[in-house]
């Protein structure tokens, strides 16, 4: 069984997209995809993290438009694998980020590329916006990156650090003991 996971950063450079397998060993990575964004998209959202003003239906065209992008990079990232879509179990997508307070009056966070798009262009169910979840319980909602590393890049033979660079780059610290995984965006 199949899962894909799409990230779009706040550097705004394009879209990622990887398919990962299920198997009885572990996770396995079958493939990946990136796409860089339409330029006249890459735009828009580089005016929107500028200037934190925007005309609701502009917000709204643009929440669409990443949608559609995020769904094309499934299809042809399982076009690119060869892998009918009745094989993956579920898309995860993060969604553009275009705003992150979780230390504010009142703690929230916003990320954009409506995920209703995907499975309507994709036919696979999906999962988005997992950020807000962790503010409304008074997390920071940031970074995600380190639950995929433990799970990904844990060694219970090794401590590692991982860096992940982007707009916001983080670290993960993975120690020997994987109760004590520590990120933080830098």
């Amino acid at each position: 069984m199949y899962y894909i996971g799409i990230m779009s950063g706040t550097s705004v450079d394009g879209i990622d997209a990887v398919l990962v397998e299920d198997t009885a060993t572990g996770l396995k990575m079958s493939g990946e995809y990136s796409a860089d964004f339409p330029v006249d998209l890459k735009q828009d959202v580089i005016n929107l993290l500028a200037a934190f003003q925007i005309h609701l239906k502009k917000l709204g065209e643009i929440d669409a438009r990443l949608g559609i992008c995020y769904a094309d990079a499934v299809n042809k990232l399982l076009k690119k694998c060869k892998v009918d879509p009745k094989e993956v179990i579920a898309v995860g997508c993060h969604g553009q980020t275009v705003f992150h307070d979780p230390r504010g009056k009142y703690p929230f966070t916003m990320q954009i590329g409506d995920g209703n798009r995907i499975p309507a262009l994709t036919g696979i169910k999906t999962v988005c916006d997992f950020r807000r979840m962790d503010v409304a319980f008074g997390g920071d909602g940031a970074p995600l990156a380190p639950a995929f590393h433990n799970g990904y890049l844990f060694s219970d033979k090794e401590s590692r650090v991982i860096l992940n660079m982007g707009g916001i780059s983080n670290i993960t610290i993975l120690n020997k003991d994987e109760s004590k995984v520590l990120g933080f965006d830098t």
